[in-house]
């Protein structure tokens, strides 16, 4: 009941963050959570005073049958749990240790403001949150730079408290970590997903391996662009001069188009989601910005999105559509316990469904240009989802281990470090503005610690399952429908096995970083020909 209280009111805070009455509702809903969860945080605590052969007659019970799974988990969990009155008073802290992202989120959306930028013919243009990624992929330069100096101009603003708050997020982590007896935060993070910290590791080495690619992708963009000097803000702009625009109609039918290999049951329930609203599509004033999507158990799944008619715009739809479908068959498969998904699959079933959005169009492209144009949706994947957000994990597991290691979160230390990184990540072929080293503020995944490597590693599962779907057997899409069904009633690495990936090993990242290798070629050879 609560689910249903608490996304109800979420969903309507995020229609307009600057209403107070969603606002109020929100904050009632999460203070209502806070206090149901300081209710039932002694039955963990009294569970685990249990011997483990009083436990194992509870999970034998009939009426507990279904618990089981969680009882294990929890019975796993022993060493890390603290006295019922410990853990009351942790619970009842919890709103208070999350404020920092709920600040930052605020000041972000509702409170930061930026200044009009002109274009190259000299027409000014608002910029926003929402349209400032829009701006970014523009052919017009000028705009590009204007837009990117602008924005970063606020965050620049902001800095200091910006840094306040995200060091107090760290700091809530690092602590409780320490309180339940945990080596680090990032170890405490993989813990209750039972992810080893060497899946956590292996994803930033093997990316070091592959820095390369990148470079000749850098370099590439710096050829196509035909600049001097490739900036920042020369890093979205798409590769081709095209401009492919879709409206909402045709966007809905090229996901449903793309969601072919599923299967038709499949197919009817994208169709039954578009037809009876399930996304909010458009931008709006005071809207939360990017996309997402949400819902309960016995509710639909709802998408919020901001639509803008671009490639990169279908694609977050495709992408949204696939989190919801995973909801979806969860739901509709496992009793309550099980009725989510770790963290750690989350970005797969999204990221499946836009590469076999990408596929399916250049199955039917043959236009040099085009092809180009779609190459170039397939490469800011990569770029965005593995390499970005493994740079964002490696940057975090620095963070976090300098406060753990006893340091301030300086503003100059997280300038620096992220600064840092992106040189290492994008090499020299890139000239360094000083912008960039605010960017890391406006990460809103921060305060969620530990949660970005998820995407990468869920990119590269999505790789390899995506071309089983395409090229495979029908036990392959078989064993997909199975990942998008089993919800947490195993562990997700098991969950990934069940789905045909086996990230303990380095495999799956090598593979999908030798798929965005051909994907490099493919766009340099058409490029050379043009």
């Amino acid at each position: 009941k609560l689910d249903n209280v608490f996304t109800y009111a979420a969903l309507r805070e995020s229609e307009d963050t600057r209403q107070s009455i969603a606002s109020d509702m929100y904050a009632r809903a999460y203070g209502a959570y806070v206090e149901l969860m300081s209710l039932i945080s002694y039955v963990q605590p009294e569970l685990l005073s249990l011997s483990i052969q009083e436990l194992e007659l509870l999970m034998n019970q009939e009426i507990l049958k279904k618990y089981r799974f969680v009882l294990e988990k929890m019975v796993r969990e022993k060493a890390h749990t603290l006295s019922e009155k410990e853990e009351n008073i942790l619970a009842s802290l919890q709103e208070v240790l999350g404020a920092s992202s709920q600040i930052s989120s605020k000041l972000m959306d509702a409170d930061m403001s930026f200044d009009s930028i002109l274009d190259q013919e000299g027409n000014r243009h608002e910029l926003n949150a929402t349209n400032y990624i829009l701006y970014q992929t523009s052919q017009d330069r000028v705009l590009r730079e204007n837009a990117f100096r602008s924005f970063y101009k606020s965050y620049k603003q902001f800095n200091h408290t910006l840094a306040q708050t995200y060091s107090t997020c760290v700091s809530a982590a690092t602590k409780e970590a320490k309180l339940r007896h945990f080596d680090s935060s990032l170890k405490a993070s993989l813990y209750s997903d039972a992810i080893p910290q060497t899946v956590y590791d292996q994803l930033i080495e093997t990316i070091h391996e592959y820095m390369p690619v990148m470079y000749r992708y850098v370099a590439l963009r710096k050829k196509i662009l035909g600049v001097d000097e490739l900036h920042y803000y020369d890093l979205y702009t798409p590769l081709s001069d095209l401009e492919m625009k879709y409206d909402l109609q045709q966007a809905k039918e090229m996901v449903i188009e793309a969601v072919k290999p599923m299967g038709n049951d499949y197919q009817d329930i994208v169709r039954q989601a578009f037809k009876d609203r399930w996304m909010d599509a458009y931008p709006n004033d005071g809207k939360h910005s990017g996309a997402f999507s949400s819902g309960t158990r016995t509710s639909n799944p709802f998408i919020l999105t901001n639509f803008t008619g671009t490639l990169d715009a279908v694609s977050t739809i495709a992408h949204e559509m696939g989190h919801s479908m995973h909801t979806y068959f969860t739901s509709h498969h496992q009793e309550q316990p099980y009725a989510n998904y770790s963290l750690f699959i989350a970005e797969v079933a999204s990221t499946v469904n836009e590469n076999l959005l990408i596929e399916q169009l250049l199955e039917k492209e043959t236009d040099p240009k085009k092809r180009l144009h779609l190459l170039n949706q397939y490469l800011e994947g990569f770029k965005g989802t593995i390499y970005r957000q493994t740079m964002f994990a490696e940057f975090e597991k620095e963070v976090h281990a300098h406060r753990e290691q006893g340091q301030s979160l300086t503003t100059e230390y997280l300038n620096g470090l992220y600064e840092k990184l992106v040189k290492e990540y994008f090499g020299d072929g890139l000239v360094m503005d000083p912008e960039v080293q605010y960017e890391w503020s406006r990460i809103p995944h921060f305060y969620r610690p530990f949660y970005v490597y998820v995407y990468a590693t869920g990119y590269s599962s999505a790789v390899a399952i995506s071309e089983k779907l395409r090229l495979g057997s029908q036990q392959d899409k078989d064993n997909y429908r199975r990942f998008l069904s089993v919800g947490s009633s195993v562990y997700p690495l098991e969950a990934l096995k069940i789905g045909g990936v086996d990230l303990t090993s380095r495999e799956p990242i090598r593979l999908a970083l030798e798929k965005f290798k051909q994907i490099v070629e493919e766009a340099e050879k058409i490029v050379d020909k043009l």
